[in-house]
């Protein structure tokens, strides 16, 4: 059982308030979780535990924002220990090689209240490929009980780990093979204004 991963950060928060506005994402309370098809039968799901990300947004025009984050690649974890092995390995994301996995934010669309497509360039294992998350959000903002404000959004989209050069795989006796090629991505991120 073999997983895949991805993933971009997100909107690491598009803000709210007035002019612009610093934000960093909390990891102690985001999430970027994967799914993939395995054995053509079931998918196999894992997450990426050590993420960090910055957004500058515009608060009269959340268009006009920028952001970006970055992903160990090691902190993959599929809660098997020898799948996330393999999954560090040159047969998957090498990470001795590509440590990281980065995002970088270049148009952002409105699609409606609260609804934006975040098109930018994915940098997985050496191959930089445009990737649009579909992102609800940002909430609006709160004030914590230290006195920080805080706001979230959610992400998805869906890559071919093929198009990053990542296309380890076995055939199947019966026909098909062990892994999809398609990996499903949803991201939770949870931001704190600087």
């Amino acid at each position: 059982m073999r997983a895949f991963a991805v993933v971009p950060v997100v909107v690491a928060l598009l803000a709210s308030a007035a002019g612009a506005t610093t934000w960093q994402l909390d990891p102690a309370h985001t999430s970027v979780q994967f799914s993939i098809r395995h054995m053509m039968v079931s998918n196999v799901r894992g997450e990426f535990t050590k993420v960090s990300g910055t957004a500058n947004a515009d608060d009269a025009d959340l268009t006009k924002s920028t952001l970006e984050a970055t992903i160990d690649t090691a902190s993959i974890d599929t809660h098997n220990d020898k799948r996330d092995e393999h999954l560090r390995s040159p047969d998957f994301f090498d990470v001795a090689k590509f440590p990281t996995m980065t995002f970088k934010a270049k148009k952002i669309g409105k699609q409606g209240d609260g609804h934006y497509a975040v098109t930018g360039d994915l940098t997985l294992h050496g191959v930089t490929k445009e990737v649009t998350l579909d992102v609800e959000g940002p909430t609006p903002t709160v004030k914590d009980m230290m006195g920080t404000m805080r706001a979230g959004a959610h992400a998805t989209t869906t890559i071919k780990r093929s198009d990053f050069g990542i296309v380890w795989n076995k055939t199947l006796e019966a026909g098909g093979v062990a892994l999809g090629d398609d990996v499903q991505v949803s991201i939770d991120v949870e931001g704190v204004q600087k």
